[in-house]
């Protein structure tokens, strides 16, 4: 059998994926890096895309935004931590949910043009996360994927 790594996939609201996987690929604020079993430790930022597992010859494609991931080895496994603010698996991207991101896109888009509001940072991380979910989904439309 060949060796794997074991993948955990964390948000602030819930338990996204653990499994083992044979590879992943994650998009980091250097770009974009595909992790294998031994990979050198690392701890690096993550930035908005989509977290990409291969597993037993299948795609698993999760879009994120922002976090954090560390790969270590601990007992001759590789492990892959990924701490996530925001995490979706690509199957729970419903039309329905897309069109719903599009539309909270351009809403905020409209609310960040008026300079009463304060708040940019919360629009801007919800404004990232919107168009995250439509560009991912978009991505893996046409893709086979695990689901």
């Amino acid at each position: 059998m060949a060796k794997q790594l074991k993948l955990k996939i964390v948000t602030p609201e819930r338990l996204v994926l653990e499994e083992m996987v044979d590879q992943v690929s994650l998009p980091t604020t250097l770009g974009e890096i595909t992790v294998l079993p031994e990979h050198i430790p690392l701890i690096t930022s993550l930035t908005a895309g989509d977290v990409v597992a291969f597993i037993n010859g299948e795609h698993a494609p999760m879009a994120v935004v922002g976090g954090f991931v560390e790969v270590k080895n601990v007992n001759n496994i590789t492990e892959v931590a990924v701490l996530a603010d925001f995490a979706e698996h690509v199957s729970e991207l419903s039309d329905e949910k897309i069109e719903q991101a599009k539309a909270r896109a351009e809403e905020l888009k409209q609310l960040m043009q008026n300079k009463e509001h304060v708040d940019f940072e919360h629009f801007e991380a919800e404004l990232e996360r919107s168009l995250t979910r439509v560009k991912i989904a978009d991505k893996w439309r046409t893709r086979k994927y695990r689901k």
